[in-house]
């Protein structure tokens, strides 16, 4: 199947500012449609969830379809759909609900190739409760995280590893199932950020083998949310901190206080959206999103070889995204420059590029890099030709020029 990039652009107004565009790991741009399904669910009578008024039947039908559409992308039951403000507030509350049963002698694993948000929640709730915390390392010379690393430092103690489907600064995809499947046998539940993942290829939870799965649909087209999916009969196992009014039912009893409907409005857009870049496929809205993620992957890894390609020929650049299955994200360095540096000379030139570590601090001190970071280059379906050439005739114009000074 073709992909139409010019088509996905022309629905993105954002992009009529000219910019190329490299910050989508940071937060994509936003398609027009999900603007209007916000704009839309904003101007008609809203008020919260029930059946007697206009307003309560819309607050309902939002949240039904937005649940509905995030168990399709993520391969989910809608019952294990929570909502929240974001992935790393989610993170946060369902550490501290599995931590209750935790205590001296139980071990939490993480992992240094993950976001902090993946890291910090989970050392935070077992230091609470006593419990030990073992790190599974990355190789910093490959990028790799592989089962081999998780499996060395679970133990018949071991509760639960919280680890990254891919890494949000420089790409790396560990093979999830079969850590899954490592994890599993020791006894401990999986906790997997999918937030970097979910931007790039199709999810499926149940196939990852993930218990706890959580994304963010500003990272894949939408509005600031966070997202967490789970079984529910697992979620019915868990007793969160909640007030004592509201409802006990899976899954609304892990979220607190009224939903922002306007945004689960456009979350159910930009899935809505997501599925229609595979015109022609019939089938149900997730056959439509497996086909059009199939699309958006080759397109992205396209983009992804001539940037390759193209950065090779220049020299002066050190690529630290090496590992063999990775998203089309790459950090760089470049020789006697600073990240802040180059960053700062790409945006003069209408290139955004955000140097740092971008919350990866574990990965980026490991890589040698410390809090500095490096240059992120991150695609997304929007990207093109034309913005991959726009940068590396900028990086070779800087390379050409004396170092920066800072």
């Amino acid at each position: 199947m073709t992909f139409d990039v010019d088509a996905v652009r022309a629905r993105i107004p954002a992009l009529k500012s000219g910019s190329a565009r490299f910050d989508a790991p940071g937060g994509t741009q936003t398609p027009q449609p999900v603007i209007d399904a916000i704009a839309d669910a904003l101007a008609n009578p809203l008020a919260n969830r029930g059946r007697l008024t206009e307003g309560e039947r819309n607050a309902e039908a939002v949240v039904i379809r937005a649940r509905r559409a995030l168990a399709d992308l993520l391969g989910a039951d809608p019952r294990g759909i929570v909502f929240g403000r974001s992935s790393t507030q989610l993170t946060y509350d369902l550490s501290r609900t599995l931590a209750k049963n935790w205590g001296p002698g139980d071990e939490v694993v993480v992992s240094s190739l993950d976001h902090d948000s993946n890291i910090r929640p989970w050392i935070q709730a077992a230091e609470a409760m006593g419990a030990t915390v073992r790190w599974a390392e990355f190789d910093p010379a490959t990028g790799e995280l592989t089962v081999d690393d998780i499996a060395a430092v679970l133990s018949a103690r071991t509760r639960l590893v919280a680890v990254t489907a891919a890494s949000n600064l420089i790409g790396t995809r560990p093979g999830i199932p079969a850590v899954a499947d490592v994890v599993h046998r020791a006894g401990a539940l999986l906790h997997v950020d999918a937030v970097h993942y979910a931007s790039h290829a199709a999810v499926d939870l149940r196939g990852l083998g993930a218990d706890f799965l959580v994304c963010s649909p500003y990272k894949f087209l939408g509005p600031h949310l966070g997202v967490l999916a789970s079984r529910p009969e697992l979620l019915e196992t868990l007793r969160p901190d909640k007030l004592l009014p509201s409802t006990d039912v899976v899954p609304e009893r892990f979220e607190l206080g009224t939903l922002p409907y306007e945004l689960l409005a456009g979350a159910a857009a930009a899935v809505d959206f997501l599925a229609s870049l595979a015109p022609g496929i019939d089938g149900t809205r997730r056959e439509r999103l497996l086909a059009a993620f199939a699309a958006i992957e080759a397109h992205e890894d396209a983009l992804r070889a001539r940037m390759e390609k193209g950065l090779a020929g220049l020299g002066g650049i050190t690529v630290h995204s090496r590992a063999a299955h990775r998203t089309p994200t790459l950090l760089l360095t470049l020789a006697g420059r600073s990240a802040t540096a180059t960053s700062q000379y790409l945006a003069e030139r209408d290139i955004v590029a955000p140097a740092g570590s971008f919350y990866a601090l574990e990965a980026s001190r490991r890589l040698g890099l410390g809090e500095a970071g490096g240059v992120r280059i991150g695609l997304a379906p929007y990207n093109n030709e034309a913005d991959v050439d726009r940068l590396l005739d900028a990086l070779s114009g800087l390379l050409g020029t004396a170092p920066a000074e800072g």
